[in-house]
Order: C-alpha cells, then structure tokens, then sequence
C-alpha cells in the first residue's frame, strides 16, 4: 500500500502492519516473538477509537523533527504473525509531545505486552534522523532474523559491506534493481544498546537495509510497510543461493559483475555494485 494522498486511515495502516509481519513469518525470518515492525505518520491521525487507553512516556532519545506526529510499533515479545488476527494486542500508537522527549501511548484494552519493543531506540532514531534531513511524511522500519543473512553474518569473511554485497546480489538479476544501495554490514553489537542504535541509524542514511551481524536485519521504506518487507525478502533470497553455493561447495557461478553492470545499465539503475 504505497502512501499517497489522500493519506491511509488508522485502519489502513494496521492492515499493512498485518500483512507484512505475516510475510516476514512465512519466510522464516521470525520465530516466536523475534522482529518488530514500526511506521511513523506524519499527518494526524485518529488513534483513540481503536487504542483508548493513554500512558505517559519517556521516549529513549529526543526526537523533537516528530513532534506532534504518531509512530505505531509492536509491543515487546508479540508474534509479528498474530497482528493480522488481532492488531490491538500487539501495536501501540506513540503521540511524540512538542520537544520530542516524551510522549503519549495509545493503547488498547486487549493489550498483551508490557511495553514496546526492545528496539524501539533504534526505530524511533531511525524515524528522528530521517524526517530531520528528508522532512518525509511516511515511513516503515521492520526488523527481521532471516536465517540465511544471519548465518553469513556469523561467518568472518562475508561480515564485511563490499564482500557482502559481491556474494548476495549476483544470484538473480532482480536484485540489483531492488536493492540498487545493497547492504550496510555492522558488527556485532548487543541488541538494544545505545551502540548498536547510532551505528543502525548511521547505516540506513546510505542504505535502506542494514544487517545486524549475528542477529538480524533492518529495512526502511517511504512507500509502504510491505516495500521495507519485499527488501529484506531479495537480500534473503540471495543470502539463500549464497548458502547452497557454499554448501554445495562453490560449483556455481552466479551472474558476474559485467551481467550485473549490464542489468543495471537496461534498468538505468546507479550502484556501486554494478
């Protein structure tokens, strides 16, 4: 559901949310409650028919460029496949207050989490850097453990951008169309950390997908929740062939970086991996 005027009602924006963490199961790349999926609005919104009930909150970084606006996000250790059944027992919709450090939660009586996501930090910076040097109106962040991705990660010789990028995008030649930036590699750093939320928003500022080596993805979208999805699913698939490539012992070739450049050129497509 790409956004466009006129802008995508509450109800709208659940359905996306649903969807997409759906796929994101069906691809296994999120067992039980792992991953987390965020979508910040920039126009009002109507939060209180579905989501009644109102906290006050201390966000976990200033955000003042999302003042007034709302962020919808997944609660703490809810499964991203059981949004779709019942989105108010498992979404929160955050108003962020004037001077962005505190904000009002939205939620609602069938609530089944404590409190939001773990990594609501780098959610919410992502969306704070974002809008301050693009001034955007719309933007979804998912956060997904692919098993293939991750697994390379866990490998020293592919925990490297430029190496990365040479192996996972040469399987198909849609890749390089969908993924024209490629992937931003970070080390490992612990999951929620203040560390590990600077270095993800530094990486998706060149990027629109980063990997969190030894423990999963992150993909933004302007256009919609299923675009940052359809992201994470190419760089997947290619982290899949690579797998097979490596467990059949590097039999195939894969397209080379002149089929590559070629494909780019036909689709007009800039990358520094063509």
């Amino acid at each position: 559901m790409p956004v466009t005027q006129p802008y995508p009602e509450l109800d709208e924006l659940l359905t996306s949310m649903g969807v997409a963490g759906a796929r994101i199961c069906e691809i296994d790349a999120s067992e039980a409650g792992a991953g987390n999926i965020s979508v910040y609005v920039g126009w009002d919104l109507e939060v209180r028919r579905r989501f009644p009930l109102e906290t006050e909150i201390e966000l976990p970084l200033p955000a003042p460029a999302l003042a007034g606006r709302t962020i919808l996000v997944t609660g703490s250790g809810r499964r991203l496949r059981q949004i779709q059944d019942d989105p108010e027992a498992s979404v929160a919709a955050v108003r962020i207050h004037d001077g962005g450090l505190t904000g009002t939660m939205f939620t609602s009586p069938r609530r089944l989490f404590e409190k939001l996501t773990s990594e609501f930090n780098s959610h919410l910076g992502v969306h704070q850097d974002q809008v301050a040097r693009r001034g955007i109106t719309f933007q979804a962040v998912v956060h997904a453990q692919p098993m293939h991705l991750t697994y390379l990660s866990h490998i020293p010789a592919y925990r490297d951008t430029k190496a990365l990028n040479a192996r996972i995008l040469r399987w198909e030649p849609e890749s390089i169309v969908a993924l024209p930036e490629g992937v931003c590699v970070l080390e490992f750093m612990v999951p929620g950390s203040a560390e590990m939320m600077a270095a993800n928003i530094e990486g998706l500022r060149d990027f629109q997908i980063t990997l969190w080596s030894k423990h999963g993805v992150m993909a933004r979208s302007d256009l919609s929740v299923t675009r940052a999805v359809d992201r994470i699913e190419y760089a997947e698939t290619g982290a899949k062939y690579e797998y097979m490539d490596l467990v059949a012992g590097g039999r195939a070739e894969g397209l080379t970086r002149d089929e590559v450049g070629r494909v780019a050129s036909e689709f007009n497509i800039t990358s520094p991996w063509a």
